[in-house]
Protein backbone atom coordinates (compact mmCIF):
# COMPACT_ATOMS: atom_id res chain seq x y z
CA UNK A 1 0.00 0.00 0.00
CA UNK A 2 1.25 3.70 -1.02
CA UNK A 3 2.07 5.85 2.11
CA UNK A 4 -0.26 8.10 2.81
CA UNK A 5 0.73 11.65 0.90
CA UNK A 6 1.42 13.69 4.31
CA UNK A 7 3.68 11.50 5.40
CA UNK A 8 6.12 11.23 2.54
CA UNK A 9 9.52 13.37 1.73
CA UNK A 10 10.55 14.06 -1.44
CA UNK A 11 13.70 14.86 -2.53
CA UNK A 12 13.61 18.35 -2.22
CA UNK A 13 12.21 18.19 1.08
CA UNK A 14 13.86 21.31 2.59
CA UNK A 15 13.71 23.59 -0.32
CA UNK A 16 11.74 26.80 0.33
CA UNK A 17 10.47 28.23 -3.16
CA UNK A 18 8.53 31.83 -3.22
CA UNK A 19 5.99 31.58 -6.27
CA UNK A 20 4.78 34.69 -8.00
CA UNK A 21 3.55 32.53 -10.92
CA UNK A 22 0.10 32.72 -12.25
CA UNK A 23 -1.22 31.69 -15.40
CA UNK A 24 0.31 27.85 -16.78
CA UNK A 25 3.93 28.26 -18.01
CA UNK A 26 4.79 29.16 -14.18
CA UNK A 27 2.81 26.99 -11.92
CA UNK A 28 3.66 24.26 -14.13
CA UNK A 29 7.45 25.26 -13.49
CA UNK A 30 6.50 25.00 -9.48
CA UNK A 31 4.18 22.02 -9.75
CA UNK A 32 7.83 20.20 -10.64
CA UNK A 33 9.15 21.80 -7.40
CA UNK A 34 5.97 20.57 -5.18
CA UNK A 35 5.79 17.58 -6.56
CA UNK A 36 9.40 16.80 -5.49
CA UNK A 37 8.58 17.51 -2.07
CA UNK A 38 9.74 21.59 -1.68
CA UNK A 39 7.66 24.19 -0.04
CA UNK A 40 6.74 25.86 -2.69
CA UNK A 41 4.36 29.27 -1.20
CA UNK A 42 2.43 30.57 -4.13
CA UNK A 43 1.92 34.83 -3.98
CA UNK A 44 -1.41 36.14 -4.64
CA UNK A 45 -2.94 39.72 -4.10
CA UNK A 46 -5.49 39.89 -1.66
CA UNK A 47 -8.20 41.46 -4.37
CA UNK A 48 -8.23 38.42 -6.26
CA UNK A 49 -11.49 35.91 -6.07
CA UNK A 50 -11.78 32.61 -6.72
CA UNK A 51 -13.58 33.36 -10.14
CA UNK A 52 -9.72 35.97 -11.44
CA UNK A 53 -7.93 32.65 -10.25
CA UNK A 54 -8.20 30.94 -13.58
CA UNK A 55 -10.15 29.94 -16.74
CA UNK A 56 -13.46 27.74 -16.54
CA UNK A 57 -14.36 25.17 -17.23
CA UNK A 58 -15.52 25.88 -12.61
CA UNK A 59 -16.39 22.71 -10.57
CA UNK A 60 -17.98 23.59 -7.50
CA UNK A 61 -16.91 26.99 -8.05
CA UNK A 62 -13.28 26.08 -8.47
CA UNK A 63 -11.35 26.96 -11.55
CA UNK A 64 -10.06 23.43 -13.09
CA UNK A 65 -7.25 25.44 -14.61
CA UNK A 66 -6.03 26.78 -12.00
CA UNK A 67 -6.42 23.18 -9.61
CA UNK A 68 -4.27 21.38 -12.02
CA UNK A 69 -1.13 22.14 -11.72
CA UNK A 70 -1.45 24.39 -8.57
CA UNK A 71 -1.62 21.46 -6.19
CA UNK A 72 0.26 20.64 -3.24
CA UNK A 73 1.34 24.19 -3.10
CA UNK A 74 0.77 26.61 -0.12
CA UNK A 75 -1.18 30.42 -0.56
CA UNK A 76 -0.36 33.48 1.20
CA UNK A 77 -1.98 36.83 0.03
CA UNK A 78 0.27 39.92 -0.12
CA UNK A 79 -0.21 43.51 -1.44
CA UNK A 80 3.24 43.83 -2.73
CA UNK A 81 1.99 47.09 -4.68
CA UNK A 82 2.14 48.88 -1.04
CA UNK A 83 4.86 49.46 0.80
CA UNK A 84 5.01 47.04 3.99
CA UNK A 85 3.86 44.30 1.49
CA UNK A 86 7.00 45.09 -0.88
CA UNK A 87 9.01 44.61 2.61
CA UNK A 88 7.53 41.82 3.05
CA UNK A 89 8.37 39.99 0.08
CA UNK A 90 11.80 40.99 1.09
CA UNK A 91 12.16 39.23 4.16
CA UNK A 92 10.35 36.20 2.39
CA UNK A 93 12.93 36.61 -0.47
CA UNK A 94 15.71 36.65 2.25
CA UNK A 95 14.48 33.13 3.76
CA UNK A 96 13.30 31.30 0.36
CA UNK A 97 15.95 29.11 -1.55
CA UNK A 98 14.44 29.77 -5.44
CA UNK A 99 12.25 32.99 -6.24
CA UNK A 100 10.08 32.51 -9.24
CA UNK A 101 8.29 34.90 -11.53
CA UNK A 102 6.24 35.48 -14.46
CA UNK A 103 5.42 39.43 -14.95
CA UNK A 104 6.80 41.56 -17.72
CA UNK A 105 10.14 42.07 -17.52
CA UNK A 106 11.14 45.48 -15.88
CA UNK A 107 7.54 44.65 -13.49
CA UNK A 108 9.13 43.84 -10.13
CA UNK A 109 12.31 45.45 -10.30
CA UNK A 110 9.73 48.69 -10.59
CA UNK A 111 8.90 47.67 -7.19
CA UNK A 112 12.47 46.93 -6.03
CA UNK A 113 12.04 43.51 -5.97
CA UNK A 114 14.17 42.36 -8.42
CA UNK A 115 17.13 40.08 -8.96
CA UNK A 116 19.66 43.03 -8.30
CA UNK A 117 17.56 44.10 -4.98
CA UNK A 118 16.77 40.93 -3.79
CA UNK A 119 20.88 39.40 -4.45
CA UNK A 120 21.81 41.69 -1.88
CA UNK A 121 19.74 40.41 1.31
CA UNK A 122 20.06 36.49 -0.21
CA UNK A 123 22.84 35.97 -2.21
CA UNK A 124 21.84 31.98 -2.09
CA UNK A 125 18.90 33.17 -4.02
CA UNK A 126 17.82 31.56 -7.42
CA UNK A 127 16.19 34.10 -8.86
CA UNK A 128 13.78 32.32 -12.13
CA UNK A 129 12.23 34.93 -14.24
CA UNK A 130 10.09 33.21 -17.56
CA UNK A 131 8.55 35.71 -20.03
CA UNK A 132 7.64 35.61 -23.43
CA UNK A 133 10.95 36.19 -24.94
CA UNK A 134 13.32 37.14 -22.17
CA UNK A 135 14.79 39.98 -20.15
CA UNK A 136 16.87 40.60 -22.83
CA UNK A 137 16.52 41.92 -26.98
CA UNK A 138 14.03 43.87 -29.27
CA UNK A 139 10.86 41.37 -27.86
CA UNK A 140 11.26 41.50 -24.59
CA UNK A 141 8.75 44.21 -24.07
CA UNK A 142 5.94 42.13 -26.05
CA UNK A 143 3.53 39.43 -24.75
CA UNK A 144 3.54 35.64 -25.36
CA UNK A 145 0.73 33.13 -24.38
CA UNK A 146 1.23 29.46 -25.48
CA UNK A 147 -0.48 30.07 -29.11
CA UNK A 148 1.98 32.86 -30.05
CA UNK A 149 5.17 31.37 -28.33
CA UNK A 150 4.18 27.82 -30.56
CA UNK A 151 3.91 30.17 -33.63
CA UNK A 152 7.10 32.65 -32.86
CA UNK A 153 9.39 29.52 -31.71
CA UNK A 154 8.88 28.12 -35.26
CA UNK A 155 6.77 24.37 -33.84
CA UNK A 156 3.62 25.51 -34.83
CA UNK A 157 4.82 25.66 -38.96
CA UNK A 158 5.69 22.24 -38.45
CA UNK A 159 2.36 21.12 -37.23
CA UNK A 160 -0.71 20.42 -39.39
CA UNK A 161 -1.69 18.91 -42.81
CA UNK A 162 1.00 19.21 -45.95
CA UNK A 163 -2.13 21.14 -47.28
CA UNK A 164 -3.54 22.75 -44.58
CA UNK A 165 -2.72 25.77 -42.31
CA UNK A 166 -0.34 26.06 -39.42
CA UNK A 167 -1.69 24.56 -36.44
CA UNK A 168 -1.69 24.74 -32.69
CA UNK A 169 -0.27 21.19 -31.16
CA UNK A 170 -3.21 20.42 -29.08
CA UNK A 171 -1.74 20.37 -25.56
CA UNK A 172 0.02 23.85 -24.21
CA UNK A 173 4.23 22.72 -25.24
CA UNK A 174 4.07 26.72 -25.68
CA UNK A 175 4.11 27.18 -21.88
CA UNK A 176 4.56 23.58 -20.23
CA UNK A 177 7.87 23.20 -21.98
CA UNK A 178 8.99 26.32 -21.04
CA UNK A 179 7.95 25.78 -17.09
CA UNK A 180 9.76 22.54 -17.38
CA UNK A 181 13.22 24.53 -18.53
CA UNK A 182 12.46 26.78 -15.90
CA UNK A 183 12.23 23.94 -13.29
CA UNK A 184 15.24 22.24 -14.69
CA UNK A 185 17.17 25.26 -14.13
CA UNK A 186 16.28 26.02 -10.57
CA UNK A 187 16.71 22.37 -9.75
CA UNK A 188 20.57 22.63 -11.45
CA UNK A 189 21.15 26.23 -9.68
CA UNK A 190 19.84 24.63 -6.13
CA UNK A 191 22.54 22.14 -6.74
CA UNK A 192 25.27 24.31 -6.88
CA UNK A 193 27.54 23.67 -3.76
CA UNK A 194 30.54 25.09 -4.43
CA UNK A 195 29.22 28.51 -3.93
CA UNK A 196 26.52 30.20 -2.10
CA UNK A 197 25.91 32.79 -5.50
CA UNK A 198 23.40 30.65 -7.34
CA UNK A 199 21.92 33.42 -9.63
CA UNK A 200 19.79 34.44 -11.93
CA UNK A 201 17.56 32.29 -14.81
CA UNK A 202 16.26 33.83 -17.66
CA UNK A 203 13.67 31.71 -19.52
CA UNK A 204 11.66 32.65 -22.71
CA UNK A 205 8.42 30.91 -23.73
CA UNK A 206 9.52 31.54 -27.71
CA UNK A 207 13.45 29.87 -26.93
CA UNK A 208 11.87 26.64 -25.59
CA UNK A 209 9.91 26.55 -28.53
CA UNK A 210 12.80 27.05 -30.89
CA UNK A 211 14.59 24.20 -29.15
CA UNK A 212 11.97 21.79 -29.89
CA UNK A 213 12.80 22.23 -33.19
CA UNK A 214 16.37 21.29 -33.27
CA UNK A 215 15.85 18.41 -36.04
CA UNK A 216 14.21 21.20 -38.40
CA UNK A 217 17.01 23.62 -37.38
CA UNK A 218 19.73 21.41 -38.03
CA UNK A 219 18.56 20.37 -41.13
CA UNK A 220 18.12 23.46 -42.52
CA UNK A 221 21.27 24.52 -41.85
CA UNK A 222 23.10 21.09 -43.58
CA UNK A 223 20.96 21.09 -46.21
CA UNK A 224 19.15 24.42 -46.95
CA UNK A 225 15.70 22.94 -46.25
CA UNK A 226 12.33 24.58 -45.74
CA UNK A 227 11.11 22.24 -43.22
CA UNK A 228 7.27 22.37 -42.95
CA UNK A 229 3.91 20.60 -41.51
CA UNK A 230 3.85 16.84 -43.31
CA UNK A 231 0.82 15.68 -40.84
CA UNK A 232 1.97 13.19 -38.84
CA UNK A 233 4.30 11.68 -41.19
CA UNK A 234 7.96 11.68 -40.78
CA UNK A 235 9.85 13.80 -42.97
CA UNK A 236 12.75 10.58 -42.75
CA UNK A 237 10.96 7.77 -42.07
CA UNK A 238 8.14 5.80 -43.32
CA UNK A 239 5.55 4.30 -42.34
CA UNK A 240 5.04 6.14 -39.53
CA UNK A 241 2.15 7.95 -37.52
CA UNK A 242 -1.58 6.82 -37.35
CA UNK A 243 -3.16 4.77 -39.77
CA UNK A 244 -6.75 3.59 -40.20
CA UNK A 245 -7.65 0.34 -38.93
CA UNK A 246 -11.43 -1.73 -39.02
CA UNK A 247 -12.66 0.96 -36.08
CA UNK A 248 -10.09 3.71 -35.21
CA UNK A 249 -6.38 3.71 -35.64
CA UNK A 250 -2.90 2.50 -34.83
CA UNK A 251 0.15 4.33 -34.77
CA UNK A 252 3.38 2.11 -36.56
CA UNK A 253 6.44 3.69 -36.69
CA UNK A 254 10.08 2.39 -36.99
CA UNK A 255 9.35 -0.50 -38.96
CA UNK A 256 12.60 -2.70 -38.31
CA UNK A 257 11.75 -5.47 -40.86
CA UNK A 258 9.64 -4.73 -43.93
CA UNK A 259 9.01 -8.24 -45.30
CA UNK A 260 7.92 -9.82 -42.02
CA UNK A 261 5.93 -6.72 -41.38
CA UNK A 262 4.46 -7.39 -44.64
CA UNK A 263 3.39 -10.77 -43.50
CA UNK A 264 1.86 -10.08 -40.87
CA UNK A 265 0.04 -7.73 -42.48
CA UNK A 266 -1.19 -10.45 -44.70
CA UNK A 267 0.10 -8.83 -48.20
CA UNK A 268 3.61 -10.40 -49.27
CA UNK A 269 3.02 -8.82 -52.14
CA UNK A 270 3.90 -5.40 -50.60
CA UNK A 271 7.15 -7.45 -49.45
CA UNK A 272 7.81 -7.70 -53.08
CA UNK A 273 6.85 -4.76 -55.12
CA UNK A 274 9.93 -2.51 -55.71
CA UNK A 275 8.51 0.99 -54.78
CA UNK A 276 8.42 -0.48 -51.27
CA UNK A 277 11.29 -2.43 -50.82
CA UNK A 278 13.68 0.11 -49.32
CA UNK A 279 12.90 2.83 -46.54
CA UNK A 280 14.36 5.71 -49.41
CA UNK A 281 11.84 4.75 -51.93
CA UNK A 282 9.07 3.63 -49.80
CA UNK A 283 9.71 7.92 -49.30
CA UNK A 284 9.33 8.39 -52.63
CA UNK A 285 5.90 6.83 -53.11
CA UNK A 286 4.62 7.11 -50.25
CA UNK A 287 1.16 8.04 -50.97
CA UNK A 288 0.85 4.64 -52.73
CA UNK A 289 2.01 2.93 -50.00
CA UNK A 290 -0.47 4.66 -47.20
CA UNK A 291 -2.91 3.49 -49.66
CA UNK A 292 -1.93 0.10 -49.40
CA UNK A 293 -0.95 -0.23 -45.79
CA UNK A 294 -4.55 1.62 -44.58
CA UNK A 295 -6.09 -1.24 -46.88
CA UNK A 296 -4.92 -3.89 -45.29
CA UNK A 297 -5.15 -2.62 -41.87
CA UNK A 298 -8.96 -2.15 -42.29
CA UNK A 299 -9.41 -5.94 -42.43
CA UNK A 300 -9.07 -5.92 -38.60
CA UNK A 301 -10.38 -3.91 -35.49
CA UNK A 302 -6.80 -1.79 -33.74
CA UNK A 303 -7.03 -3.98 -30.87
CA UNK A 304 -6.55 -7.23 -32.82
CA UNK A 305 -3.85 -5.79 -35.17
CA UNK A 306 -1.75 -4.09 -31.84
CA UNK A 307 -1.97 -7.92 -30.73
CA UNK A 308 -0.95 -9.29 -34.07
CA UNK A 309 2.23 -6.37 -34.60
CA UNK A 310 3.18 -5.61 -30.68
CA UNK A 311 4.38 -9.34 -29.95
CA UNK A 312 6.29 -9.52 -33.19
CA UNK A 313 8.88 -7.04 -32.42
CA UNK A 314 9.07 -5.61 -36.19
CA UNK A 315 8.14 -2.22 -35.69
CA UNK A 316 7.26 0.22 -32.56
CA UNK A 317 2.90 0.13 -32.28
CA UNK A 318 0.37 1.60 -30.25
CA UNK A 319 -3.10 2.73 -30.22
CA UNK A 320 -4.52 6.22 -30.07
CA UNK A 321 -5.61 6.49 -26.73
CA UNK A 322 -8.51 9.03 -26.06
CA UNK A 323 -8.22 10.79 -23.23
CA UNK A 324 -11.22 8.46 -21.74
CA UNK A 325 -9.50 5.52 -22.61
CA UNK A 326 -6.29 6.85 -20.41
CA UNK A 327 -8.99 6.34 -17.16
CA UNK A 328 -9.59 2.75 -17.40
CA UNK A 329 -6.18 1.75 -19.13
CA UNK A 330 -4.58 -1.24 -16.98
CA UNK A 331 -0.89 0.04 -17.32
CA UNK A 332 -1.75 3.67 -16.51
CA UNK A 333 -3.53 2.25 -13.65
CA UNK A 334 -0.58 0.05 -12.29
CA UNK A 335 1.65 2.50 -12.82
CA UNK A 336 -0.59 5.19 -10.21
CA UNK A 337 -0.22 7.72 -13.13
CA UNK A 338 -4.10 9.05 -12.45
CA UNK A 339 -4.34 10.19 -8.83
CA UNK A 340 -7.16 11.76 -6.87
CA UNK A 341 -6.86 15.13 -5.55
CA UNK A 342 -8.95 16.65 -2.90
CA UNK A 343 -11.32 19.97 -3.25
CA UNK A 344 -9.81 22.95 -1.60
CA UNK A 345 -12.38 24.36 0.93
CA UNK A 346 -13.71 21.11 2.87
CA UNK A 347 -15.63 20.59 -0.10
CA UNK A 348 -16.55 17.53 -1.08
CA UNK A 349 -14.88 14.91 -3.30
CA UNK A 350 -11.80 14.65 -5.67
CA UNK A 351 -10.50 14.91 -8.96
CA UNK A 352 -8.23 13.04 -10.73
CA UNK A 353 -4.80 14.65 -11.87
CA UNK A 354 -2.14 13.59 -13.79
CA UNK A 355 0.96 11.62 -11.48
CA UNK A 356 4.48 13.00 -11.94
CA UNK A 357 6.15 11.01 -14.56
CA UNK A 358 9.31 10.87 -12.61
CA UNK A 359 9.86 7.52 -10.38
CA UNK A 360 12.65 7.81 -7.90
CA UNK A 361 12.91 5.37 -5.37
CA UNK A 362 13.79 6.06 -1.98
CA UNK A 363 12.31 9.58 -1.89
CA UNK A 364 9.50 9.09 -3.89
CA UNK A 365 7.46 12.28 -5.92
CA UNK A 366 4.78 14.10 -3.06
CA UNK A 367 1.58 14.28 -5.24
CA UNK A 368 -2.06 14.10 -3.81
CA UNK A 369 -2.26 17.49 -1.71
CA UNK A 370 -5.29 20.08 -2.69
CA UNK A 371 -4.60 23.61 -4.67
CA UNK A 372 -3.88 26.34 -1.92
CA UNK A 373 -6.66 27.98 -0.71
CA UNK A 374 -6.97 31.59 -1.66
CA UNK A 375 -4.79 33.06 1.75
CA UNK A 376 -5.28 30.01 3.63
CA UNK A 377 -1.55 30.00 4.88
CA UNK A 378 -0.71 33.44 5.04
CA UNK A 379 -0.83 33.58 8.97
CA UNK A 380 1.49 30.11 9.11
CA UNK A 381 3.81 30.88 6.43
CA UNK A 382 4.93 34.19 8.57
CA UNK A 383 4.82 32.57 11.17
CA UNK A 384 7.55 29.53 10.19
CA UNK A 385 9.68 31.69 8.22
CA UNK A 386 9.57 34.82 9.43
CA UNK A 387 8.46 34.15 13.36
CA UNK A 388 5.79 36.96 13.07
CA UNK A 389 2.87 36.91 16.14
CA UNK A 390 -0.28 37.06 15.71
CA UNK A 391 -0.32 40.51 16.96
CA UNK A 392 2.14 41.16 13.73
CA UNK A 393 0.14 39.29 11.81
CA UNK A 394 -3.38 41.17 12.42
CA UNK A 395 -1.87 44.40 11.88
CA UNK A 396 -1.08 43.72 8.80
CA UNK A 397 -4.29 42.13 7.80
CA UNK A 398 -5.86 45.16 9.49
CA UNK A 399 -3.47 47.58 7.05
CA UNK A 400 -4.76 45.36 3.72
CA UNK A 401 -1.00 44.78 2.92
CA UNK A 402 -2.49 40.79 3.55
CA UNK A 403 -5.37 38.22 3.60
Amino acid sequence: MPKPQSSLRGPLDGVRVLDFTWALAGPFATMQFADLGAEVVKVEYPETDEKLRGFGPYHEGISTFFFSPNRGKKGICIDFKHAEGQALVRRLAAKADVLTQNFRPGALERQGLGYEDLRALNPGLVYAALSGYGQTGPYRSMTAVDAVAQAMGGTMSLNGEADGPPMRIGVSIGDMVAGLYLALGCWRRCARETSRVRGSLDVALMEAQIALCENAIVRHSAFAEEPTRIGSRHPLLTPFGPYRTKDGYIVIANVKEWELFCALLGRDDMALDPRFATNRVRMENIDLMEVELERALAEKTTDEWFAILEPANVASVGKVNTIADLFTDPHVEARRMLVDVPMPYGKPGTLKLPNSPMHLSGTPTVVGKPMPEHGGDTAPVLRDWLGMDDGEIEDLRTKGVIK
